[in-house]
């Protein structure tokens, strides 16, 4: 379904951005880490998830299409300035398997993120972050490749084409389309992270994630194009370290209309560049996910 030169890239990216679909019909961008789990035969993709992210989980449920932007190439084994948009469908997600996490998932992890940590209590700390994965298969329906990584060029595409025009605007929320955060204190903290993208849902109702550039008044431009008028949108800054060390991440729900972006909520965290520390706080927050699920139970 797709070439060699683009498997090399789903196969080699540290790093995606996730757009997944709310009930309203807006997207959330969010960083995950794929670590090359593919099959190109089959024509899936597959990233883990937490159970401790139950909205999240509900949501992809709901409304099964979602789409992966392979757009970094630092810290990883891809090269090149393509940047690929994957749009498909997730399949049911089902139970934790831990015979598939430890002969697929956990040798994968490796290549990427280095050996983990051994010893009568890592192995009991790590044993519950192993066991809060959830892996999420999508059918794979399209691959947009661009060939420069802030998608300007002519895009290449494998599989379904795409649909004509641009997604009507949607109707705004009844609380209103201004922002509901301090929007200056949230530019600040966004533009200055090189990784910078937005999602909506587009014209076939798949979310799209463009790379996009800010300018004062958090307005947004992009070479691939943004729709035009109002609509829900998400926004995902975010930067990172070799081995998934150095976090940044700023996430933002909102109002895109005309380039200008409203944002509504925000959530953002920031890791060390140490990687026992990192570890640690893996664990800590497999064990709180964990508790979360099975309360929800």
């Amino acid at each position: 379904m797709w070439p060699d030169d683009v498997d090399a890239i789903l196969g080699g990216d540290l790093t995606a951005a996730l757009g997944y679909l709310t009930p309203a019909g807006g997207v959330v961008v969010t960083a995950i880490a794929p670590i090359g789990l593919r099959e190109r035969d089959a024509g899936t993709v597959t990233f883990t998830t937490s159970l401790g992210l139950g909205r999240k989980l509900e949501r992809i449920k709901r409304n099964p299409r979602v789409a992966l932007a392979y757009h970094a190439r630092e810290h990883g084994f891809a090269s090149g300035d393509r940047y690929v948009l994957v749009q498909g469908r997730c399949r049911p997600v089902a139970a934790v398997d831990p015979e598939y996490l430890e002969r697929v998932v956990k040798p994968a992890g490796t290549r990427f993120l280095g050996p983990p940590k051994q010893g009568f209590f890592w192995d009991r700390w790590l044993r519950v972050y192993y066991a809060d994965r959830i892996p999420v298969t999508v059918d794979v329906e399209r691959v947009i490749v661009w060939p420069a990584h802030d998608a300007s060029g002519e895009p290449a595409v494998h599989g379904a084409p795409l649909p004509d025009g641009d997604p009507p605007p949607q109707s705004p929320p009844k609380k209103g389309t201004g922002p509901r955060i301090d929007a200056a204190k949230a530019e600040r903290k966004v533009a200055r992270l090189p990784h910078v993208l937005a999602g909506w849902r587009g014209a076939d109702g798949f979310p799209m994630v463009a790379p996009v550039s800010i300018a004062p008044g958090l307005r947004l431009t992009s070479a691939m194009g943004l729709p035009p008028g109002g609509r829900r949108a998400g926004l995902l800054g975010h930067a990172y370290k070799p081995q998934l060390t150095g976090l940044n991440v700023r996430q933002h729900t909102g109002w895109l209309e005309d380039g200008v972006y409203a944002p509504h909520t925000e959530f953002g965290f920031f890791t060390p560049q140490n990687k026992t520390i990192v570890l640690l706080a893996n664990g800590f927050m497999a064990r709180r996910g964990l508790r979360k699920a099975s309360a929800s139970v």
